[in-house]
């Protein structure tokens, strides 16, 4: 069963590897035997990881197509994908402009789309296929107010993902998505902490936050040969939260 899920001799790459959740993705995939490429904007907050797990550390902007020719390039050979970069803009509908609406789409949607088609190339001219994670959220199927673009983005990379998986799946290419619920976060923790967010807490049905490490199986799952017929679906994990009733 260890060897399920080994990754030794494959290449990872992950995006929006300098945030919180892109770097506890690179631990585990370092873990697991994979050979890292962690990319963001932000080079120099991933060195202390990168030095930590033997990853290599490359410079990404997922709005840029020259910078996303240039990092996968840089990367070498890529086994596997985690479409991880994001971004939010939290203001009411009547408030979010189309900048705000741009700025969320290019990241979390556009980006994505691009970053995963370049890697497909590369996965498909190889011909040893590969596997893509998009990062999306329970949120793509769910919704709360204030984040308009951030929701819609998601929603269309939880459709992309299945697109994708079909059009890939001939060269052997896998595509899935995670959907993460509330992960605790430092960002976040006052907000939980306070009696709105605890009422929050109290509407899953697990009556807890989701954990980093909560997503580790199912990142390793999708990341392996474990799920070699999988492509195309979506694991959702939020402690019951969006099946929760209403």
């Amino acid at each position: 069963m260890q060897t399920l899920f080994d990754l030794s001799g494959k290449t990872a790459l992950v995006t929006g590897a300098s945030g919180l959740l892109g770097g506890h993705f690179c631990r585990v995939l370092a873990g697991a035997g994979a050979h890292v490429v962690m990319a963001a904007r932000r080079v120099e907050a991933m060195a202390p990881l990168a030095a930590e797990i033997g990853a290599t550390t490359l410079a990404l902007d997922v709005t840029d197509e020259a910078s996303i020719a240039a990092c996968i390039a840089a990367a070498g050979p890529i086994d596997i994908l985690v479409n991880n970069a994001g971004t939010a803009v939290t203001r009411p509908l009547l408030q979010h402009s189309a900048a705000d609406w741009d700025a969320v789409m290019g990241v979390n949607l556009r980006g994505c789309f691009l970053v995963a088609t370049e890697a497909a190339r590369g996965m498909a001219a190889r011909k040893q296929g590969g596997s893509i994670i998009n990062i999306a959220s329970v949120l793509g199927e769910r919704i709360i107010p204030g984040v308009a673009g951030y929701t819609a983005a998601k929603a269309g990379l939880l459709h992309l993902t299945r697109q994708m998986a079909v059009e890939l799946a001939r060269y052997n290419i896998r595509v899935n998505a995670i959907a993460p619920g509330y992960i605790a976060s430092d960002i976040n923790a006052e907000f939980f902490a306070s009696e709105p967010g605890q009422a929050m807490v109290r509407r899953i049905p697990q009556r807890r936050l989701g954990q980093a490490d909560d997503l580790s199986g199912p990142l390793l799952l999708l990341a392996s040969d474990a799920s070699a017929h999988m492509t195309g679906s979506t694991i959702t994990i939020d402690g019951g939260h969006s099946i929760s009733s209403l």
